[in-house]
Order: structure tokens, then C-alpha cells, then sequence
């Protein structure tokens, strides 16, 4: 088993409604013990360089998984995807 950081990433001027809000604590929900680090919504955020998109990191979440198929398919039920968002998958490196 291990952990991928699943991050968040959406316009930063955007407000969610209270249905998506609602959708967003369902999905949490239906995770349940694969999550290791409920992270944390993320504000305020600048974006730097070339490459910056116009979706910045609005929040992330830890879970366990038995390799990155499985992380991306947990990921691919983000209800982010459904509004405009996007998800980072990423295995945690132990330094």
C-alpha cells in the first residue's frame, strides 16, 4: 500500500454552491479509511511564471491506495471534475 496526495485545482475566483459544497462531503464520505491526511482547503493563492494555469490549488487530500491505478480511480470521483476542476495525482516520496 501506498499514499498519493490527490490535489485540488480550480479558478481561484470562483465560489462553490452549497450543492457542490454538499457533493464535495459526500465524496469525502465515500472514502473513508483510504484517507490517511484529510488535508485541507487551500485560499489565497498566487500564481508564478510562464506556465501558470489559470486553475490554482485549492485544496488536497492524503489517501492510501494499492498503487497508482487504484489512487487515480478513487481521484476520477472528485466532484471538482464535474465543475470546472482538476486532480493531481502524485505518490507521497518518503524523504
Amino acid at each position: 500500500m501506498s499514499s498519493y496526495v490527490l490535489s485540488f485545482r480550480n479558478d481561484p475566483d470562483v465560489t462553490a454552491s452549497q450543492e457542490e459544497v454538499d457533493e464535495w462531503g459526500a465524496w469525502f464520505q465515500s472514502l473513508g479509511s483510504t484517507v490517511t491526511d484529510m488535508g485541507s482547503r487551500i485560499g489565497g493563492v498566487t500564481l508564478l511564471g510562464e506556465g501558470a494555469g489559470a486553475n490554482a490549488l485549492s485544496g488536497y487530500v492524503i489517501i492510501d491506495a494499492a498503487d497508482s491505478a487504484k489512487a487515480v480511480d478513487v481521484a476520477s470521483g472528485c466532484p471538482g471534475l464535474r465543475h470546472g476542476g482538476s486532480v493531481e495525482v502524485g505518490e507521497q516520496i518518503a524523504m
